[in-house]
């Protein structure tokens, strides 16, 4: 069955869970399908995973095109979710232009690492036929206006401001909302003030669908982040580790409160 966002937002309406991960080529997209994970997200984490860089700021529209292309190649049947990289969407043209380029590289949506402030950018790629998801919570793009890597969500006005600004992107036209590194709760209160589905990364196990990067669920990159998982241990091969980690989700298993934030 090839998977569209009708199919994730069902699971949404059903309460089901999906699988994401993040993909790069054809090889491992072809593994990814075969297991029956439903989104491959290629992500900007390409640039730290696969280029060495120390952030994901150095990664470029290009990037993202020529992975896409080589996912979807590949690609029978999970829906592909593409970053649009750091200032890729600083206007309303740039984001038409470099959204249409993702688009036509085989991505059936991308993912703008965002806030209310981009509820207009939202509308004007929805009008053209370009679906979006909000990313929201720890933006990476903006680590240095951040000054690190930090949990977000953890007070109750910042757990307010989130679940306005999912309501304003919902409202914007955005079809699925990305939560990264939000305190369990807070997460859980954005997904339950919203209809479309939402993917938790360091979000707790209540979003709709999980995804992580490919690295550490196979355990390759060195400094994984807390939440994230290597299912490469206890498993034989690649495609075991994969298909373990698709099952967990499914099952509710992962993540578990070691890979959720709290506020204990």
């Amino acid at each position: 069955m090839t998977v569209t966002i009708n199919t994730l937002q069902q699971r949404k309406q059903n309460q089901e869970t999906f699988t994401c991960i993040t993909a790069y080529d054809a090889s491992f997209t072809r593994l990814m399908n075969q297991v029956g994970i439903e989104c491959l997200l290629i992500g900007d984490s390409l640039g730290m995973v696969l280029q060495g860089h120390k952030t994901t700021t150095s990664v470029t529209v290009d990037d993202i095109c020529y992975h896409t292309a080589s996912v979807a190649r590949a690609n029978e049947n999970s829906f592909i979710l593409a970053d649009m990289p750091f200032m890729s969407f600083a206007t309303v043209d740039k984001a038409l232009t470099n959204a249409e380029k993702l688009i036509r590289a085989g991505a059936n949506m991308v993912k703008i690492e965002c806030g209310a402030w981009a509820a207009d950018i939202t509308e004007k790629l929805h009008q053209n036929g370009i679906p979006v998801c909000a990313h929201i919570g720890l933006l990476p793009q903006a680590v240095h206006i951040e000054g690190g890597y930090k949990i977000q969500g953890k007070t109750p006005e910042q757990a307010a401001q989130m679940i306005k600004d999912a309501k304003t992107l919902e409202s914007a036209g955005c079809q699925m909302l990305l939560m990264e590194c939000v305190l369990a709760s807070t997460a859980k209160a954005v997904d339950e003030a919203i209809n479309i589905p939402t993917i938790g990364i360091g979000a707790g196990p209540t979003t709709t669908g999980q995804v992580l990067v490919m690295h550490d669920i196979l355990g390759v990159y060195p400094t994984p982040p807390k939440f994230s998982k290597n299912f490469m241990k206890a498993s034989g091969s690649i495609q075991e580790a994969l298909e373990t980690y698709h099952l967990a989700v499914k099952n509710r298993e992962f993540p578990s409160i070691e890979h959720s934030f709290t506020a204990d």
